[in-house]
């Protein structure tokens, strides 16, 4: 999750919520107007009907929209009764935790958020609006932004190519898509 940058038009900010699948870099965003666990939620149910490949594990950093871990005692263990907890329970997803302290433990998604996907340039230096259409934004990424560590293929092409060999991860058939 990032904080986009507080607009001139806007009371105050909002804020970017971002999931990766680590296997095809496949990309899902959302901008909500706070960072609670209702927030948090609905992100999750979102992305959870909108992935075509079976969410089994997510990595969560230590926010309060994500855990009821505290902050000042590394040992203390998440109870389990958190509503983000219960919600990955309730779709079969093991939800992880980044460990207590660590610096940028999800940096796959902090790394694709230091930069807009669109450009080299820092989120709060490219066109505002750009934020105001998430869709079009994983649109460009996930389909016609090539990844060098994908071998020089977008996304959703990495993902055709997941299915082929293991269409057992997947909710259905990537077909029909840009980059086929």
């Amino acid at each position: 999750m990032k904080y986009l940058p507080q607009m001139a038009d806007e009371p105050r900010r909002r804020y970017l919520f971002v999931a990766i699948d680590r296997a095809t870099r496949w990309v899902f965003i959302a901008i909500k107007p706070n960072k609670t666990a209702a927030s948090a939620q609905a992100f999750l149910q979102s992305l959870h009907k909108l992935c075509p490949i079976k969410i089994t594990k997510l990595l969560a950093d230590n926010g309060g929209e994500f855990t009821d871990r505290l902050f000042g005692s590394r040992n203390r263990q998440p109870t389990g009764e958190h509503e983000f907890d219960q919600l990955c329970q309730a779709l079969g997803i093991e939800h992880r935790l980044t460990p207590p302290g660590a610096r940028r433990p999800t940096g796959w998604s902090s790394a694709s958020t230091d930069a807009s996907p669109i450009s080299s340039k820092p989120i709060t230096s490219i066109q505002p609006s750009i934020w105001s259409r998430p869709c079009a934004v994983m649109s460009l990424y996930n389909y016609h932004l090539p990844q060098s560590a994908l071998g020089s293929q977008t996304p959703i092409q990495s993902m055709k190519d997941w299915y082929k060999s293991h269409p057992d991860l997947f909710h259905w058939r990537i077909f029909n898509a840009s980059g086929a």
